[in-house]
């Protein structure tokens, strides 16, 4: 996970918004407290200035009536201009007294005595309003407060002349703005001592945080060891307590989970059957070692591709057809020499009543079952053949002689004789059917004696050569020793018919049949050779099974019931032996077996 910047953490954003609280606060009290303080102490500055300007003019107002009134002015002016300084207050800076004609009578400063005043705010007490209000001189940058006040007769109201009070305020302003530093500078230093404070109670909030989120990376990295540090009981020790808590219970659902995931991979490793899950759009997201071999597909280049595609179904199929599909499939991968069928059977993977998560394939390998089943159909369907064919020419025949034939005499022994054949035939394919049935029985056993192969070999060679026709020659190359072996000596006997029929039957006139026996290490080698028409190459290896027929119409023509060699090999698989045949066509076909000396143990057939 990327790491934090660090003007986006919480830590930096938890400080800046504590400190610009602390500076919102500090401004509101601020200047509502210097508003206020300023207002305060003017007010009270104003209020003193009027306070003294009312007192000033009550004193004045007889002194002021006597100087109007009797001839001794000079003396009453001075006497005025003392009062004035007797009534000298240290906030004020300047007093006058003026008559009616504007003229300066009285002033705390003699200079200004007897001088004449135009200002507009002595006029305006002069007329009987009073004036106090805070004013800036020109050219000065300091503010004064000024009343101006009538001076009037007690009962009359007759306007005797004005007072006029200059009192410097700047000194207020100076106090406000004394006291504004200070604010400021302690505003600096609360702000510093906040900033400390937050950045102490942030790494208190984001220290567990950050601790939690550790412990977060460290889990999605699949360790559950480590726990988060408990540094409080308030509501975050509460959390780190209860992600520790979350952290022990993930750590044993893992361990869980991680068993169920090892049994499941064992159980789908030594499955025989292969095993493939898709996502929900048919994507290959698990198979097992047995479905890679199946597919003959690595589990590499099947992650992630279509399931109908890797199946090879695309074309038929589409996936919402194998889900709604509650029936199996026979896949046939069967090449010219392999055969392999597989059947792949579809479970969806679904909550109920919700959508569909996936699907699970399961392949089996029917090949064998198939096998048998194609098998069987053919042996019924050959057996059915076999029996129809002799009994439909019985039937003919007997027909023919119920309809007269019978009376006739150079017919009826013929059709007698056919009649009989063919009866004989029913009974060699039913005695041979018996043999194979008795033999494909596991309880069938083969009774072993010592038997010399050479002298067994030849007595059935030279019975062949008596009934043989003429014209087909018999060359032999057999061993020059008595050959012992343990076999089932009626049961070789069978073999070695089998073959030397087959061999007779298929070679042309002038053929020449050779017969092999030699020894081979622990093994005996049986090889008969005939120069018939041949077995083509695609066709080798199924002359042994049942009712298999290179050629059928001229099989049928020379008679067989086509299970000879079927029980030949049989009998010699059951002697722990091996039988194969070469052959080129139109040259000929040769048969070998192979047997051991010895039976180590009575070999069931």
């Amino acid at each position: 996970m990327k790491k934090v910047g660090f003007f986006k953490s919480i830590h930096f954003k938890f400080v800046v918004v504590y400190i610009l609280l602390i500076i919102i606060a500090m401004q509101v009290i601020g200047v509502l407290f210097m508003e206020r303080q300023e207002e305060k102490l003017k007010d009270n500055f104003t209020k003193n200035i009027d306070e003294n300007a009312d007192l000033i003019e009550v004193n004045l107002e007889e002194e002021l009536e006597i100087l109007l009134t009797q001839s001794e002015k000079d003396t009453s002016e001075q006497r005025l201009s003392e009062m004035l300084q007797d009534f000298s207050f240290s906030d004020i800076d300047k007093m006058m007294v003026i008559n009616t004609d504007q003229q300066i009578i009285a002033a705390d400063d003699s200079n200004l005595v007897g001088q004449k005043t135009t200002e507009a705010i002595i006029s305006q007490a002069l007329l009987g309003l009073t004036t106090n209000d805070i004013f800036k001189k020109e050219g000065e940058n300091v503010r004064t407060y000024v009343v101006s006040k009538p001076i009037r007769i007690g009962q009359s109201g007759q306007i005797l002349g004005a007072l006029y009070l200059e009192a410097s305020i700047e000194d207020i302003y100076e106090l406000s703005r004394t006291l504004n530093e200070i604010l400021a500078n302690a505003t600096i230093i609360a702000l510093a001592i906040t900033a400390f404070l937050g950045i102490i109670l942030a790494s208190t909030i984001t220290r567990p945080l950050a601790d939690m989120q550790k412990q977060a990376q460290v889990m999605a990295r699949g360790d559950f060891t480590r726990k988060v540090k408990v540094y409080d009981k308030d509501e975050i020790g509460q959390l780190a307590a209860s992600f520790n808590d979350l952290t022990k219970k993930l750590q044993e659902a893992n361990e869980i989970t991680e068993s169920e995931r090892t049994k499941l991979r064992s159980v789908l490793s030594y499955m025989t059957d292969g095993v493939i899950a898709t996502d929900r759009q048919g994507y290959i997201i698990l198979m097992n070692d047995r479905s890679e071999e199946m597919l003959s597909l690595s589990r590499h280049e099947a992650m992630g591709r279509f399931l109908p595609e890797v199946l090879g179904i695309e074309e038929e199929f589409r996936i919402d057809k194998l889900e709604e599909s509650a029936d199996s499939l026979i896949l046939d991968y069967s090449s010219h020499e392999v055969p392999f069928i597989l059947r792949a059977s579809f479970s969806v993977i679904q909550k109920d009543d919700g959508p569909v998560n996936g699907i699970i394939t399961v392949l089996h390998d029917v090949t064998e079952q198939e096998q048998i089943e194609r098998d069987r159909r053919e042996f019924v369907s050959n057996v059915s053949h076999e029996l129809r064919t002799p009994l439909t020419t019985m039937r003919s025949y007997l027909e023919a002689l119920e309809d007269g034939a019978m009376k006739d005499e150079n017919l009826a022994p013929k059709f007698l004789q056919v009649t009989q054949q063919e009866t004989e035939r029913m009974i060699r394919l039913v005695t041979d059917l018996l043999q194979l049935s008795k033999m494909d029985n596991k309880d069938y056993r083969l009774d072993f004696q010592k038997v010399n192969l050479r002298e067994l070999m030849l007595q059935v060679i030279d019975r062949f050569e008596m009934s043989k026709n003429d014209k087909i020659s018999f060359e032999k190359h057999l061993y020059d020793k008595p050959l012992p072996v343990r076999v089932d000596r009626d049961k070789i006997i069978q073999v070695l018919d089998n073959i030397i029929s087959n061999a007779i039957k298929y070679s042309p006139d002038g053929g020449k049949i050779t017969f092999v026996l030699e020894k081979d290490g622990k093994n005996v080698h049986i090889s008969i050779k005939d120069e018939g028409v041949g077995i083509p190459k695609q066709n080798l290896s199924k002359i042994f099974d049942r009712f298999y027929r290179v050629d059928k119409a001229r099989s049928r023509e020379i008679g067989g019931t086509g299970l000879g060699l079927a029980i030949a090999s049989e009998v010699v698989k059951a002697h722990n032996g091996e039988i194969w045949a070469e052959s080129e066509y139109g040259k000929g076909t040769t048969i070998h077996v192979k047997l051991p000396t010895h039976q180590t143990r009575e070999v069931s057939a």
